[in-house]
């Protein structure tokens, strides 16, 4: 087992890495931008370094003055949280050839399941259902005979990144090329990689998400399905599990190729595979993601399974200590994301000083946060500022309990969604579980 630990990261998952840490005997070394000086995950840590001005690009995303800090404190191991550097396939070799553990899976399996056109030949030779759409095309004129193969509505998809950039919907030939080279380009821009796929647009789909974790002596163990199909601009809000939509007979059948795709890819530490479901009962992968994810706090509550733990302990070579017959799912839990954000103004990010918070309680209600009294929300970074997360016997029991503590959340100072998530719980379409990703644009043009 590692004795010291560094943590690539910031916020909340800094600081609940920071948590698991302490809980297994290992120090924690924070590293934190000039922004981030008076940030709890730095005061929570054992040492804590600056690495860089406010920009991410120069602090966070800093790989040298990363792994310069590390060698400094005699850290064995990075946890890189999610976000930033935590799927950087570059990041990840840097770390094998310092011999630093990155915590995550190797930098090949991170290229691999990072470049989408891969991954999807990956999961097609493993016999896991994909979206029909064809394999990368550089030529414009090619990609259209592709296009007219597959059939619109169709989408233009980026092999790399994600978070929503670098794709475009088409929803006729005439606007084919035009949305080909702006996908492309925005690729480009934003990944460093202009290369884009095509796939068959289907909707209304639901997002479902299968968690997975894998040792390093072959064992994979999937611990359930999230629902994520609350979102605005492909940017999860909303996450439950388990589905309100899945049936036992399809729960087995996407555990089963989800577990193939991590065998295929050779997977080790925690992942998530991304399902589209459709009407009909019909899933295809969409992507992995090769590292810890948001939302894993609601797995963790349906599982009793400490995700953060696991993936330190299977990173240092230990075996997993259960089967997939072991695992025993129960209750629901339903996570919101908290958004320094104003819904009225477009979204509009928000920043400031912390006037007042106070922080829901009572039996299974969990704020994953590094907010406290007087903080200031730097304008530098994502949104999000905590994640609030109930678990109940049932799902209309979590719905309440949910609502209960979204009322009792108090975070002055800053603008932010929590009235937001109370209005997505009272819709009926939510409260029916009969909702697919289009559920924000529909309630969005409803008004």
């Amino acid at each position: 087992m590692f004795s010291k630990i560094l943590i690539a990261n910031r916020g909340e998952i800094a600081v609940r890495i920071i948590r698991a840490c302490k809980e297994m005997g290992i120090l924690t070394v924070a590293v934190f931008s000039e922004a981030d000086r008076d940030a709890l995950h730095v005061s929570l840590a054992d040492e804590s370094i600056c690495i860089g001005p406010p920009q991410v690009q120069d602090s966070y995303l800093n790989m040298t003055a990363i792994l310069s800090a590390a060698a400094a404190t005699g850290a064995g191991a990075i946890h890189p949280g999610y976000g930033l550097l935590s799927e950087n396939a570059k990041f990840a070799a840097l770390c094998e050839e310092c011999h630093i553990t990155f915590i995550g899976p190797s930098s090949e399996v991170i290229s691999l399941m990072g470049d989408k056109d891969a991954a999807r030949k990956t999961m097609i030779a493993a016999g896991v259902p994909v979206i029909p759409g064809c394999d990368m095309v550089e030529d414009p004129e090619k990609a259209k005979q592709e296009a007219d193969r597959v059939g619109y509505p169709l989408l233009v998809k980026a092999r790399a990144g994600g978070g929503g950039r670098g794709i475009r919907l088409v929803r006729k030939p005439e606007e084919f090329e035009t949305a080909f080279r702006a996908a492309s380009q925005e690729a480009l821009l934003a990944f460093g990689d202009g290369g884009v796929y095509l796939e068959k647009y289907l909707s209304p789909t639901k997002h479902i998400e299968m968690q997975l974790l894998c040792d390093q002596q072959g064992n994979v163990v999937a611990l359930g399905e999230r629902e994520c199909s609350v979102q605005r601009k492909n940017q999860k809000l909303i996450e439950e599990s388990p589905s309100p939509a899945i049936s036992q007979e399809t729960r087995a059948k996407m555990t089963e190729a989800a577990c193939k795709a991590a065998r295929a890819a050779k997977y080790t530490g925690v992942g998530t595979i991304e399902f589209l479901f459709d009407r009909d009962g019909n899933f295809y992968f969409m992507e992995m993601n090769t590292r810890l994810q948001v939302e894993h706090p609601v797995t963790e509550m349906v599982s009793g399974i400490d995700l953060v733990k696991w993936q330190i302990r299977v990173a240092s070579g230990m075996q997993l200590a259960f089967t997939q017959e072991k695992v025993a799912l129960s209750g629901h839990a339903i996570e919101c994301r908290i958004n320094a954000e104003n819904p009225d103004l477009n979204f509009r990010p928000s920043c400031g000083k912390i006037s007042l918070l106070h922080i829901p309680g009572g039996p299974w209600v969990r704020f994953d946060t590094a907010l406290y009294q007087d903080y200031v929300v730097p304008p530098f970074y994502d949104s999000l500022i905590g994640k609030l997360v109930v678990f109940a016997p049932t799902r209309e029991e979590a719905i309440r309990k949910m609502q209960a503590a979204l009322c009792e959340l108090v975070v002055e100072g800053v603008d932010h969604n929590a009235e937001l998530h109370m209005d997505i719980l009272s819709d009926p379409a939510f409260r029916s579980g009969d909702y697919y990703t289009n559920f924000m644009e529909l309630r969005e043009k409803r008004g």
